[in-house]
């Protein structure tokens, strides 16, 4: 059983909901990021999806692209970022750690080599959005056999043929992405998310997580009422791209945390 697989039957098992928060690695440095990284436990997070930053990263909205150019102009480099998640799990040996990006880099570093390094490092499962299920053989299958989850993306556009399709092979959790576009444009809505997550949950019995379009403790509390947990990752990321230190990021995170975990 995989750290991420662990901790949502542990959540089940308390009749709780999870809460995921993104965040960008080496944004706007390695230290700070780090420093968040670590804090985001303590302040009630329950899996950690760290973006590996990307030229061309077609899912992100305008937050994130920003904080993933912060990143890339401070140096960050997938040898770093494999480095942050080895010091992060230097004093934290339980936390679920998702890494999110794109298939360029890996495929640049060569799958054998990315998947012993990433594994080695500590990190859980992947979420790579430019990989749809009929490239499973290049990173999805390899992945899992080497005891990564692979988490794999359904969208209010995922229709009853296409499902099937997307839920073959995933594991860990199915990502629900609420809005259709990119990240940070756009509010979720209970009453649409509400029976998609119903939809995806009577065809796999994994947990269903929402993100997108999630920025207050209030929408955490909503969204995570009609799923098993939700992802914030914007409304995170903007905080640190406006001064506010890592106490005060840290401060805006376990109030989503509480709003996620009171739903």
């Amino acid at each position: 059983m995989t750290r991420i697989e662990a901790t949502f039957a542990r959540l089940r098992a308390e009749g709780r909901k999870a809460f995921v928060a993104y965040i960008m690695a080496g944004d706007p440095d390695v230290e700070t990021s780090l420093e968040l990284m670590r804090g985001l436990p303590a302040a009630g997070v329950d899996v950690i999806e760290l973006g590996h930053p990307f030229t061309d990263p077609m899912a992100d909205g305008p937050t994130i692209q920003a904080a993933g150019q912060r990143a890339l102009a401070g140096g960050q480099t997938m040898d770093r970022t494999l480095e942050m998640v080895r010091a992060f799990r230097a004093g934290d040996a339980a936390t679920p750690v998702v890494m999110m990006g794109y298939y360029n880099p890996i495929h640049a570093r060569g799958v054998p080599r990315f998947l012993a390094e990433a594994g080695a490092a500590g990190i859980d499962g992947l979420i790579v959005v430019d990989l749809p299920p009929e490239e499973d053989a290049e990173l999805c299958i390899p992945a899992q056999a080497a005891g990564l989850n692979f988490i794999r993306l359904a969208t209010p556009t995922t229709d009853a043929q296409r499902l099937p399709k997307v839920l073959t092979n995933t594991s860990g959790f199915v990502y629900y992405v609420s809005v259709t576009g990119i990240t940070g444009t756009a509010a979720a809505r209970v009453a649409e998310v509400a029976p998609e997550v119903a939809r995806i949950k009577a065809a796999t019995d994994l947990p269903v997580v929402v993100g997108f379009g999630i920025a207050t403790p209030d929408a955490a509390r909503a969204i995570a009422g009609v799923a098993d947990g939700c992802v914030v990752g914007s409304a995170i990321v903007k905080r640190l791209a406006e001064g506010a230190g890592v106490p005060a990021v840290l401060d805006f995170v376990r109030r989503l945390a509480e709003g996620a975990h009171g739903a």
